[in-house]
């Protein structure tokens, strides 16, 4: 084909949970020497603003389809569907996916995430290149929506727990775990998806079987589970990741020639927090504050007395609001009453108002105005600033605490339909609501706070680069780097 002859192939490698300070440490310490190869010889940003929730999920599908929650729809790891009145989660820990069903989360994982949840209206960089005929593969990615119809393959062990009926649409080349491998003998060691080393392996057969396509999208996930019982500047993670990247850099015949024969583009998805060691300082129980409600129970259909819904997404969650004579300021009102709760938001109309636990003031904004911000939003704005640490210089707006915060925000609460708050914990806590997993004396992510919001970007093997500095660019930037 003349695109194999004229551009070269993009591999994106995403590293869950790379943060630029435990990065920048590992290179300058030795224990990356793979790493700080691609970012010595390219183009390095630590200011790369993730997706909000920051969530993997989330982030993924914004990265693939270039937009933020309230194009894409998918609001989080853990979200109320108010058309089906049902929970949606995507496997947030063992109790909670227990009591919801193991059987309808891996469901939603494998096929509803994909087929049913994400907006048919967007479409991702598998299915741009696609329509252009340019190959691409997806390794050990949950989000992967393409053009190719395949029956995902179900092992013994977990055909009671779920029934793949319809296939499901992906890539040309689709790797996930025992679901669906590339290499004819290839096993990998964890049921649901493969590690590192499985992801790997599979990237480098395509490399030595010359079948790498135009565009391929591969996910290292081992590091977030370890920086979660460790803590954000664990770096045994990054050193194994390295280990398995030099030895896909040693596959070509030098390291500078694999950046002649491809672009690299290697990625954070989110950070994370640090969080205390005292459960009552730093866990957030939002059915306590909220206990006058009467709360919908995740193992159970929402009954006709329940007013609220709560999904936590770690350090952020969602509350809904299911009883028509509830007033979301009412809401609102209780849970600020917390001061370890930074932002409480909810949308009426067309505007967003922001409060923060123990704080007086307000916040409103909307799209649209006279203040610009970086990436050439427009929005009109009243009230106190310092609530999403936000400056305005001769009509132009300056982000600080919270990257891209009113357009993250403004994605999180047009992410879909009904009454809802969007609530965001101070560093150090987290939330809790039923059978939620905490993180005591670990790490924690979701929120909107830049300790999660900005990760580490490698540009390598092009002088290119996108437009703004943020996942929701990267698409574009892949399709003009394969197109143009």
């Amino acid at each position: 084909m003349d695109h194999e002859k004229n551009h070269k192939p993009v591999i994106l490698l995403n590293i869950d949970s790379l943060m630029p300070q435990a990065l920048e440490t590992a290179i300058q310490t030795g224990r990356a020497p793979a790493l700080k190869f691609l970012m010595e010889k390219g183009y390095y940003s630590n200011e790369l603003v993730t997706s909000f929730p920051t969530m993997s999920v989330t982030i993924d599908t914004s990265l693939l389809t270039g937009t933020y929650p309230n194009e894409h729809k998918i609001p989080g790891l853990h979200w109320f569907d108010t058309t089906w009145n049902s929970f949606v989660n995507y496997g947030t820990g063992f109790r909670e996916t227990i009591r919801i069903g193991a059987r309808r989360t891996i469901h939603n994982m494998l096929y509803r995430l994909n087929n049913v949840h994400m907006n048919k209206e967007v479409t991702t960089i598998h299915e741009e290149l696609a329509k252009l005929e340019i190959p691409t593969a997806s390794i050990n990615s949950f989000v992967y929506r393409g053009n190719f119809p395949r029956q995902l393959h179900v092992p013994r062990l977990l055909r009671p727990f779920t029934q793949l009926e319809a296939s499901t649409l992906t890539p040309s080349i689709f790797s996930l775990g025992v679901f669906s491998r590339i290499r004819p003998r290839g096993i990998p060691l964890q049921i649901t998806a493969g590690n590192f080393t499985y992801a790997a392996r599979e990237l480098r057969y395509l490399i030595q079987e010359e079948k790498l396509p135009g565009f391929t999208f591969c996910i290292f996930q081992d590091m977030d589970a370890r920086i979660h019982l460790k803590g954000p500047f664990d770096m045994k993670g990054i050193k194994k990741v390295d280990k398995e990247i030099k030895k896909i850099l040693d596959m070509y015949d030098s390291w500078e020639n694999a950046l002649d024969e491809n672009i690299w583009l290697v990625i954070g998805d989110n950070g994370h927090a640090a969080t205390g060691s005292k459960r009552r300082n730093v866990v957030i129980d939002l059915r306590k504050l909220l206990s006058t409600y009467k709360l919908a129970q995740i193992e159970r259909p929402v009954r006709k007395n329940d007013q609220l819904a709560i999904c936590v997404n770690q350090r952020m969650a969602y509350i809904y609001v299911l009883d028509e004579g509830t007033k979301l300021k009412a809401v609102a009102n209780y849970l600020h009453r917390d001061q370890r709760i930074d932002v409480i938001a909810w949308r009426e109309n067309e505007s967003i108002t922001v409060i923060s636990g123990g704080k007086k003031n307000s916040l409103v904004f909307q799209r649209g105005g006279d203040i610009e911000d970086r990436y050439k939003q427009s929005w009109r704005i009243s009230g106190d600033l310092t609530l999403l640490d936000l400056t305005i210089n001769d009509s132009k707006l300056i982000y600080g605490d919270y990257p891209d915060a009113l357009a993250r925000l403004y994605g999180a609460l047009f992410s879909q339909e009904g009454r809802f708050l969007v609530v965001n914990a101070q560093s150090g806590c987290e939330f809790k609501a039923q059978s939620t997993p905490t993180h005591l004396s670990g790490a924690a992510h979701g929120s909107l706070n830049k300790q999660e919001s900005l990760v580490p970007l490698i540009i390598t093997g092009t002088e290119q680069t996108p437009t703004y500095n943020r996942i929701i660019d990267l698409k574009a930037f892949i399709l003009k780097l394969l197109t143009e």
